[in-house]
């Protein structure tokens, strides 16, 4: 059996939390509709896993109740046959939901008895499972599955995922040597950070820098995405590389892998030698808790854009802008943008063209049918190489880091993350633009798309 986790977005997860209210002390229910994410080989255990990632959620009509106290709520079975069957259409897993105002965040014998009648259902019907959800009304969680009908299987961790960001289930300590960050974050929090697993998208300037920053926060699981060989040009950025890895042509995952290593704080860091999109990452990236988008080129952001929308995993994108306006005056820019559900894309916010990165695509997959193409001026084609100084990219990592930590920790009080930070070097100042989601955009204004998970073709993209 395929171990089992679930993506609670924070729009449902809001909807879960106002049966509280809605009851006014007596027992409420909903239904939900699962997207199923299959991650066939997890980087970190080499083991299949499964997680479940909230996809819909529909409110019980108070016409619909049979009967309800403080400690039952019953109601009419039609919703759950219509339930099932759009489960059935779409390919989701069904769900049940119910408060339980008076009471702890456990199944009692009660739910026992009437889920197994469910799940049996369920399974005749040909669902995978029926998970079921219960909310205390000191506003814990707890999930099960049924994955057959007579056997619920309890899951312990469930990644909240929204501008507050946290997980349910983890255990243990934090290690020794984050005393200092206990001291200010607390245990808790602490274990929080150390316990998400994080993904790294790009290992250039701003990739080299954040992870040591992972590390030393504790993170004990990461993965990097990254193809590229570090050259002499690497030198004035690239943390952890040395003059004798441009000598020996060394993958900048190896040095990557070299800098966790010798830190010797205990982090498994799992390096892909390929671009975060590529098929061979969609393993690694579906069993991520977050994501940083630290790659430079247009076709890696747009697809992470998607992908954040798809999988409810946070993705934190950073991106850097400089230049020379004349002999004295520079534009010097660095921006934070945290997608997640409620923030707008990367697309409302025109910090990605289309454009390029289907020019970027085309150059990796055909580079042949790409200079044709150039030739005849039909893409832009490369420019100049984009300037680039370490004090700069390495803030730009820190300010990506910070804002999760503001998520994880509430640091910077409950709102969690902000949807985008554009610091001004040059300016020595912050801004924080007003985007908005627009009406139509193809990613952030469909909600069919908010955790749908696994589809075919990946994404709903036809390459």
């Amino acid at each position: 059996m395929k171990t089992q986790d679930l993506v609670l977005l924070d729009p449902h997860e809001t909807q879960i939390r106002s049966l509280l209210t809605r009851g006014a002390g007596s027992e409420r229910s909903a239904y939900m509709l699962f997207g199923i994410a299959d991650i066939e080989s997890d980087p970190w255990t080499k083991a299949s896993r499964r997680r479940l990632i909230s996809h819909q959620f529909d409110q019980i009509d108070d016409d619909a109740l049979v009967s309800a106290s403080g400690r039952h709520v019953t109601w009419q079975t039609d919703g759950f046959m219509r339930l099932l069957n759009d489960a059935k259409i779409a390919g989701l897993v069904p769900a049940l939901v119910h408060s339980h105002p008076k009471g702890n965040a456990r199944f009692s014998e009660q739910d026992d008895r009437n889920e197994a009648e469910l799940a049996r259902t369920a399974h005749l019907k040909g669902m995978p499972g029926l998970i079921s959800i219960v909310i205390a009304g000191d506003g814990d969680i707890a999930a099960r599955i049924w994955t057959q009908a007579d056997r619920a299987i309890d899951i312990g961790r469930i990644l909240h995922s929204g501008p507050r960001l946290r997980i349910s289930g983890l255990e243990g300590t934090p290690e020794d040597f984050l005393d200092r960050q206990v001291r200010l974050f607390g245990k808790e929090a602490s274990r929080q950070v150390s316990g998400f697993r994080c993904g790294i998208a790009g290992g250039g300037a701003t990739g080299s820098a954040l992870l040591p920053l992972l590390l030393r926060l504790g993170v004990a699981e990461a993965v990097q995405f990254e193809k590229d060989i570090v050259d002499e040009t690497n030198l004035n950025r690239l943390h952890g590389a040395r003059r004798s890895d441009v000598d020996a042509k060394m993958p900048k995952t190896s040095i990557h892998t070299r800098t966790a290593l010798e830190s010797g704080l205990g982090m498994t860091l799992v390096t892909i030698n390929d671009w975060a999109g590529h098929p061979e990452t969609w393993d690694a990236l579906k069993a991520c808790d977050v994501i940083f988008c630290c790659t430079d080129d247009h076709a890696g952001r747009l697809f992470l854009n998607r992908f954040a929308r798809f999988y409810g995993i946070p993705v934190i994108d950073v991106g850097l802008a400089m230049q020379r306006r004349t002999g004295s005056a520079f534009d010097l820019f660095a921006r934070v943008s945290t997608l997640v559900p409620g923030h707008p894309c990367l697309l409302c916010g025109d910090y990605v063209d289309p454009r390029r990165a289907r020019e970027e695509t085309l150059r990796r997959n055909d580079p042949d049918a790409y200079q044709r193409l150039k030739e005849e001026a039909y893409v832009l084609g490369e420019g100049d190489p984009s300037p680039a100084v370490v004090t700069f990219t390495t803030e730009a990592a820190t300010m990506a880091v910070n804002e999760w930590l503001a998520g994880v920790t509430g640091l910077a009080g409950e709102a969690g993350m902000l949807p985008t930070r554009i610091r001004r070097f040059h300016a020595r100042d912050e801004r924080r633009p007003l985007v908005e989601s627009r009406s139509g955009c193809p990613c952030c204004s469909q909600a069919e798309t908010l955790g749908r998970a696994d589809v075919r073709p990946f994404l709903d993209m036809v390459s």
